[in-house]
């Protein structure tokens, strides 16, 4: 099947158990499973709104093993935006984004006109390694955006995608499609101007 135009590609970057996999599947089927099952590479795609069209979001879940570094190559030659994952739990797995995000670097060059988001999953537990404060350290340093999430709570899961999708300035992107607004945008305009507690 040829690759559509007017897909748009995310790939979702980082260590095994992080919670890839969680965040992808609680945003696109509302679902979260506790047990663990290692992923080679799997795509998901949902509609969306794209410069006052439909297009397909297409989320690519690779894998948390080095074992496959063509693919890994691929995934970033091919991708239009990034995200990249750590556990607050494991210092390591914040340590392990690094050479993706050089491969990144290299593989695309000026990366300031591509959207990448840093995410910090796992923030519902208590048994950190790593603040808020580190994943936002790194963010500034290599210039992306950065989130704390929890794909067990559903905690900015939605929240993530449309601010990825936000940073996306060579196209108008978006999780509404018809101009019709989701639950949360609803809620989240109702709130613009008012302060709230994160």
């Amino acid at each position: 099947m040829p690759e559509q135009s007017n897909d748009y590609r995310v790939v979702v970057f980082g260590a095994a158990g992080v919670g890839k996999s969680s965040l992808v599947l609680r945003f696109v089927r509302g679902t979260f499973r506790e047990t663990y099952i290692p992923t080679i590479e799997d795509t998901y795609r949902q509609v969306i709104s794209c410069d006052k069209s439909i297009c397909t979001l297409q989320i690519t879940d690779t894998t948390g093993s080095h074992q496959f570094p063509a693919m890994q190559r691929l995934s970033i030659s091919k991708g239009h935006a990034f995200i990249l994952v750590y556990s607050v739990t494991s210092r390591q797995s914040m340590e392990d984004l690094q050479p993706i995000f050089d491969q990144i670097c290299q593989i695309k060059g000026d990366i300031q006109k591509i959207p990448i988001m840093l995410v910090g999953n796992k923030s519902d537990e208590m048994q950190r390694e790593l603040d808020a404060s580190d994943g936002q350290a790194l963010a500034s340093k290599w210039k992306c955006s950065f989130m704390e999430t929890s794909a067990k709570m559903n905690y900015n899961v939605q929240e993530l995608f449309q601010e990825l999708l936000n940073l996306e300035k060579r196209r108008m992107v978006s999780l509404q499609v018809d101009g019709k607004k989701s639950k949360q945008q609803k809620k989240k305009d109702k709130l613009q101007g008012k302060c709230s507690v994160m």
